[in-house]
């Protein structure tokens, strides 16, 4: 039985959300989501509330409604409050900048790596060792601030490359001193 399911998603002033059978749309200040869900699962729009639930007792209907509940409420925080993810620098020479709207990252390669936001995400550097991807999809953040982490993982010896803010990075000792 899912418990994260049956909570409802309340609507804050300012959302608008509209159900149509299986697709929710959802419209706020920071923009427009929409989103088809499985028909294992029903969406009402209740008392400024969306309510989820499933068709029938099985587990994947179960499994679908707690999915389809925070995916929901994630769409309404996203186009009211918005998401970020934080990334730090860390190694001698590496550093970030904006070009425009792209990301110029220095990152110990005889080349600069540029990576360009995809259509709703937005990159901001306060300093040249923090990078903060912001947008209103939560899945769009975190898979952006994947792709800028990917480009120099940090690696385990020395803890340098691109990591989330707060990370524990294993550290591992190097050569044993005989």
């Amino acid at each position: 039985m899912s418990r994260i399911g049956k909570i409802p998603v309340p609507v804050p002033d300012g959302v608008q959300v509209t159900v149509d059978g299986q697709s929710v749309t959802v419209k706020g200040s920071k923009g427009e989501l929409s989103r088809t869900f499985s028909p294992l699962v029903t969406i009402k729009l209740e008392n400024n509330e969306v309510v989820v639930t499933r068709n029938n007792e099985e587990q994947d209907s179960n499994a679908q409604q707690g999915l389809t509940r925070t995916l929901i409420s994630n769409m309404v925080q996203g186009v009211s409050e918005g998401f970020s993810k934080n990334l730090e620098l860390e190694g001698v020479g590496y550093r970030a900048a904006l070009k425009g709207r792209d990301l110029d990252l220095s990152l110990g390669y005889s080349h600069p790596v540029i990576m360009q936001p995809p259509e709703g995400i937005t990159f901001e550097v306060p300093d040249n060792t923090h990078i903060i991807v912001r947008g209103i999809s939560k899945e769009t953040v975190g898979q952006v601030a994947a792709e800028v982490r990917a480009k120099r993982p940090p690696e385990p010896y020395k803890g340098k490359g691109i990591h989330y803010e707060g990370e524990r990075i294993r550290r591992k000792l190097g050569k044993a001193a005989k």
